[in-house]
């Protein structure tokens, strides 16, 4: 499956355009990862702890919305955006969408 930012793929050409695919996923930070990241906070340095989380966040969103595209028969994936949002009242779960428009290519 081809998956760009762009509305187009480079030497392909779109034969149908399918329907707007997403892939979302909401993810708890628990206590152990806030308090190494305010460990990292504190003393200075990246927190790996939420790098991490928001990196397997990314992945598994774009994987769902790259099945939800298979489903509907297509090849690929074109103007993808990817949105990051924090909710909760302590701001305790990290929202990760990706969206695009499913299309069918030569």
């Amino acid at each position: 499956m081809i998956i760009t930012t762009t509305p187009s793929v480079e030497g392909k050409e779109i034969e149908a355009y399918l329907d707007i695919v997403f892939g979302e996923v909401i993810s708890g930070v628990n206590f152990l990862k806030d308090f190494k990241a305010g460990l990292s906070n504190f003393f200075g340095g990246r927190s790996s702890s939420y790098e991490d989380e928001l990196i397997h966040a990314r992945q598994q969103a774009i994987a769902e919305m790259k099945q939800r595209a298979a489903a509907l028969g297509a090849n690929a994936i074109v103007g993808v955006d990817i949105d990051y949002e924090v909710l909760g009242s302590d701001n305790g779960m990290l929202m990760v969408t990706a969206s695009g428009t499913a299309v069918c290519v030569k």
